[in-house]
């Protein structure tokens, strides 16, 4: 009993080491903030950040405006999912040259795009319909 404590000790520190560890040197802290500069953390995203900065949104919007909902449960809820996913395919190696949007992260910037210029989608949409934003925007925020 007393030897399966020790071992449970043991396996627990080396996992909150290890995990402590890898989140300062991975800076997972700076996902914690609002700064668009933390999504460049990985090189992966440095031309979306560049891009960002260059395109017309980064005067009125940061990553987490499109990427995230605008509630703080499903903003951390989003860049948890988000952060493991990406921490996983990174540390695997499987992680795509090309970043292709999943559905949900999809649903989200539509949300987003809706939440800012809803005047305009409902203005140009059939009555009952729904056209997507990024169909044709998709490069809107990212040159």
């Amino acid at each position: 009993m007393r030897l399966t404590l020790i071992v449970a000790g043991v396996l627990i520190g080396v996992v909150l080491g290890i995990g402590g560890y890898t989140f300062i040197y991975a800076k997972g802290y700076s996902y914690l903030t609002n700064n668009p500069a933390a999504c460049a953390n990985c090189h992966v995203m440095d031309g979306y950040y560049a891009s960002w900065q260059k395109g017309p949104h980064h005067i009125v919007a940061v990553c987490n405006d499109c990427h995230t909902p605008h509630n703080v449960f499903g903003k951390y809820a989003v860049k948890a999912s988000n952060g493991f996913r990406h921490s996983f395919y990174f540390t695997s190696g499987r992680y795509p040259d090309t970043i292709l949007i999943t559905p949900g992260s999809a649903r989200v910037t539509e949300n987003a795009c809706r939440s800012c210029h809803g005047e305009i989608t409902s203005a140009i949409e059939p009555h009952g319909g729904r056209i997507s934003c990024i169909r044709c925007h998709a490069e809107v925020g990212h040159l």
